[in-house]
């Protein structure tokens, strides 16, 4: 079964494409959770786009679909999720078996419906710049080019705002020509959204005026034409303010940090968004350089004797600022969901910022979070670049104001979702008791999603009475159905409803051969990571290793076939074989391992696991490596110390970074600029092939990941020695690699050896 292709169709990825009756719930119980990963914006070549809305069932509100039985004399349907029957519009009177709209077709299980405008109050996207200015001067002279650069990217008929923050937060009134016009809040303090709108006389009311014309007048006086002002219209005065924007005049007294207000500039501008795009498209991008020192949501204190918080100190609750922060920032999400707002952070520092207590306002809305060490540096001019001007053109598939539903089978039940989304207050019959992730719902608000962002649904099986009950319904009816809706609002003001329906088959477990045909390793082994994760941090005494080490046990009895204590009989499915491989590395992740790694950069891998599609979910777990010589063309190797050699250059792609590392003896003819002779022409197309590679890789990911180019041997080289297997360490009795590797950690050979020993005990 060809999970890539299923999903290039349907846009979606099941862990198991077979289910049993007797499949428990989504939590601790099953081997692996029955979840499916829906990717709502994923572009898909054959997807037709039809002119009209959508037939509903009266019952369910689910869409008419394939799966649905037609009745073409008395010109009705039956609804496959509650069998009711309903009848067809009168427009759909001269249906018949060889005269069938698009959605009947089998092959369109997923369809796109142009829904009307009038749905939203606007179509002009605001984008709100939130600027921090307690930064060096070099590096604030960086931020004002980038941000430049970006006007010339955005629409024209965009609205923008300007917030500069450091000791206070001050709202520039964009819509004041004569001269620059700004109002100061006091960094110290908490706001309402009452208060911001009262304080900017900022009128609701006023936003329904907008146009939507390619540059849409704005009101002359209220609201709308003071702070968010078509670009067209302000272009000049707003880069005037930028380009005369100065480090914060409150200095940083000695030993001290600077007093940074992020979180009430943060809490300013998701007051003035709401307000003044009110029921539009509205994104607030944050620039931060630095810890929050001053105001609601602060992480540290503003001496430098003290730290700011690890790992340690936040699992042994030595952090005083954190679960405030936290609880802050979780504040501002409900508001921004509520609004259909997204914030996007880009943090340029060497000091941690505060992206951990920050995490819930990015995730929440379907942001997107860039870590880089300077504003200078390319992984955020590039990533920056790539987001204002996706809008216009909309080359990734951006869209706002998004609504995921989902309707299963009355056999099968909703946990939850895990994701970059938020629940709606949406109960219904199918929703289970058992809550996994944002649960409780049948429904979540997607305020920004882009063509890579997926989320991840957890479903189980209904609980029923008796098994007698079980075997006369799957008698009666062989398959299950789930069908997926998503509302979104595209960068060109068209309104969309996508709906994917797709239909899986039951089985009554005598032949575990087809449940394991079904199932997608990859897709189970996101899955896993997703929920270790989100476990992780919001269970205390969550214990990562055994839980994982605990499904993967249970998953190998279960399906594994081998003689009773005899671990050399062991052996799994094909289509299970690599599993194990995959937690393996999972285990060793920086998603687990948060060794040596600071909150905030556990938070960033994190938000980017919970947002990604499987394919690069797994790039993230287990990076990919090319080998390049003299022998042939790039071919891939083994994640492995042995992979290393003298003579060769590895390329290391793991969604993060990707290393391009010259073992010693390439490293030394390079340096000898042998490369450089005609006769050692060879010599230079080996060292340019990684490089274009790596340019390739990329150009095609956002955000935007860091280039390492290193030696064997090198200190940058641990990029690379991290992420191999240790099958030849300092304690080996044998080194059959030219490169070992200092650490403790086990071997994938020892792990896959205690796998066996466990699964065949009774």
């Amino acid at each position: 079964m060809d999970f890539n292709d299923i999903e290039s169709k349907e846009g979606v990825r099941l862990t198991w494409n077979v289910w049993q009756a007797e499949f428990a719930c989504g939590g601790d119980q099953m081997c692996d959770p029955i979840a499916a990963f829906v990717t709502p914006a994923k572009k898909l070549p054959d997807m037709p786009v039809v002119p009209y809305e959508p037939v509903r069932c009266r019952s369910c509100a689910a869409v008419l679909n394939p799966f649905s039985r037609v009745d073409y004399v008395g010109k009705i349907w039956i609804c496959p999720f509650c069998y009711q029957r309903n009848h067809f519009p009168p427009h759909y009177a001269g249906i018949q078996e060889n005269n069938l709209p698009a959605e009947l077709f089998q092959s369109y299980t997923t369809i796109e419906y142009q829904m009307p405008r009038s749905a939203v109050a606007s179509t002009t996207p605001s984008y709100l710049l939130v600027v921090d200015v307690c930064l060096a001067e070099d590096d604030l002279a960086e931020l004002k080019k980038a941000l430049l650069q970006a006007l010339s990217l955005l629409p024209e008929n965009a609205l923008v705002g300007l917030i500069t923050f450091g000791t206070h937060v001050q709202v520039h009134e964009l819509g004041f020509q004569e001269c620059a016009k700004s109002y100061i809040f006091r960094g110290s303090k908490e706001v309402s959204a009452q208060q911001i709108a009262d304080q900017l006389a900022v009128r609701p009311a006023s936003m329904q005026q907008r146009g939507a014309g390619p540059v849409a007048k704005a009101p002359p006086a209220q609201g709308l034409g003071r702070f968010l002002v078509p670009l067209s219209e302000c272009e000049f005065q707003l880069s005037s303010i930028l380009e005369e924007l100065q480090p914060d005049a409150f200095p940083a007294l000695t030993e001290h940090r600077a007093a940074r207000c992020t979180g009430a500039a943060l809490q300013v501008a998701v007051g003035l968004l709401g307000a003044a795009a009110q029921g539009a498209a509205g994104r607030c991008l944050l620039f931060t350089g630095g810890p929050v020192t001053e105001g609601p949501g602060t992480i540290v204190a503003k001496e430098l004797e003290e730290a700011v918080r690890q790992h340690k100190d936040i699992s042994k609750e030595a952090a005083p600022f954190y679960k405030k922060a936290k609880k802050f920032y979780e504040g501002l999400s409900d508001e921004l969901v509520k609004n259909g707002h997204v914030v996007d952070i880009f943090a340029c520092a060497l000091d941690q910022v505060g992206l951990a207590e920050m995490k819930v306002v990015v995730e929440r809305t379907g942001g997107v979070a860039v870590l880089a060490e300077a504003y200078a540096h390319p992984v955020f001019k590039q990533s920056f670049a790539r987001l204002v001007s996706r809008e216009g053109e909309g080359a990734l598939g951006v869209a706002a104001r998004g609504t995921f539903e989902v309707f299963p089978s009355r056999d099968v039940k909703i946990n939850g979702a895990i994701g970059p989304c938020a629940p709606l207050d949406k109960k219904n019959a199918s929703v289970a008791d058992t809550e996994v992730g944002w649960g409780g719902t049948s429904a979540w608000r997607m305020c920004g999603l882009d063509a890579a962002s997926t989320v991840c649904v957890f479903l189980e099986v209904a609980q029923k009475e008796s098994k007698d009950g079980v075997a006369q319904q799957q008698q009666q009816q062989q398959q299950f159905f789930l069908q997926f809706c998503t509302t979104r609002q595209l960068p060109s003001g068209d309104v969309r409803l996508r709906v994917t329906t797709l239909t899986r088959a039951w089985t009554d477990g005598s032949n575990t051969q087809h449940i394991t045909a079904g199932f997608d390793q990859e897709a189970a082994a996101v899955v896993l990571a997703r929920l270790a994760t989100y476990k992780m941090e919001h269970e205390d005494e969550f214990d990562p290793m055994r839980w994982l080490d605990r499904k993967l046990i249970n998953l190998s009895k279960r399906f594994g076939e081998f003689r009773k204590d005899d671990p050399q009989s062991f052996q799994l499915a094909p289509s299970m074989s690599i599993f194990p491989q995959f937690q393996f590395n999972l285990r060793r992740s920086q998603f687990i391992q948060v060794f040596n790694n600071s909150p905030d950069e556990t938070a960033h891998c994190r938000m980017l696991l919970h947002r990604e599609n499987v394919v690069n979910s797994l790039i993230m777990i287990q990076p990919m490596l090319l080998s390049y010589s003299f022998n042939g063309p790039p071919e891939p190797v083994l994640l492995d110390v042995q992979s290393i050699a003298a003579d060769k250059i590895l390329l290391l792609d793991s969604f993060f970074t990707v290393v391009i590392f010259h073992g010693t003896s390439v490293a030394q003819w390079r340096k000898a600029n042998y490369h450089n002779q005609p006769e050692h022409a060879a010599f230079a197309q080996l060292l340019q092939g990684p490089h274009a590679d790596a340019e390739g890789i990329i150009a095609e990911r956002f955000p935007v990941p860091r280039l390492v180019d290193c030696d064997q041997h090198g200190s940058q080289a641990r990029f690379l020695l991290t992420k191999l297997n240790p099958s030849a360490t300092y304690n080996s009795n044998t080194h059959a690699g030219t490169d070992i590797i200092y650490t403790d950690d086990v071997s994938l050979q020892v792990f896959m050896d205690h796998l066996k020993k466990l699964a065949v005990q009774d």
